[in-house]
């Protein structure tokens, strides 16, 4: 049985350096380094949208069914705003995800940091629209958002790490191209149905 697809925000990364070998050298510092068509970088992960659903539900005892979370949902994600096609500089990698994947630390312009903040805040008011209390306890302790520091860090998934350090390991300085922002796995979405009394983005 197919696993359930996860929601992100996110942005694909277009180029790394100045061509193919710039990224292929960093096989020599990570282990399974991923395909460069797939890389990505995550501006806000909702996770799998049942689940999520669910959540929302019994943090709210049920004053928000499931099904009423799951459309108000899919209807903000349809609203949110779109980020421009951006460059980001990285010059480390970095452990991530308690040891099991390397990533690229990214250097990102201001109105990315400004617009992932937006992202939380457009959370917050879905969050508060669905009658859930104490918004900021639900996200940090939410499996679905799957949040485990309150301060986003760019970064781009490449790999596995070859050793179990978890400091940063400084790499030549790589430029990265990033298209707009998109909604992942958009396509396995359900209908929104008609518009209620859900928060909107904005």
């Amino acid at each position: 049985m197919q696993a359930a697809p996860r929601i992100t925000v996110e942005v694909p990364v277009l180029a790394v350096g100045a061509g193919p070998a710039d990224y292929e050298g960093l096989g020599v510092l990570v282990d399974g380094l991923r395909r460069p068509r797939g890389l990505h970088m995550t501006l806000l992960h909702l996770g799998i949208l049942d689940d999520f659903s669910r959540e929302v539900s019994q943090w709210t005892r049920g004053i928000s069914s499931p099904g009423d979370v799951q459309a108000a949902t899919v209807r903000w994600l349809g609203a949110l705003p779109v980020l421009a096609p951006f460059s980001g500089r990285s010059a480390a990698l970095t452990v991530l995800g308690g040891g099991s994947v390397c990533g690229l630390e990214v250097g990102v312009p201001r109105e990315v940091r400004d617009f992932q903040v937006e992202l939380v805040q457009a959370l917050h008011r879905l969050l508060d629209g669905l009658l859930v209390d104490n918004v900021d306890d639900f996200i940090l302790s939410s499996r679905a958002l799957g949040y485990r520091h309150p301060h986003w860090t760019p970064h781009v998934s490449v790999g596995r790490p070859k050793t179990r350090d978890r400091r940063p390991l400084e790499i030549e300085p790589l430029a990265l191209d990033f298209g707009a922002s998109r909604i992942r796995n958009r396509q396995f979405l359900p209908e929104p149905g008609p518009a209620g009394t859900s928060p909107a983005a904005s």
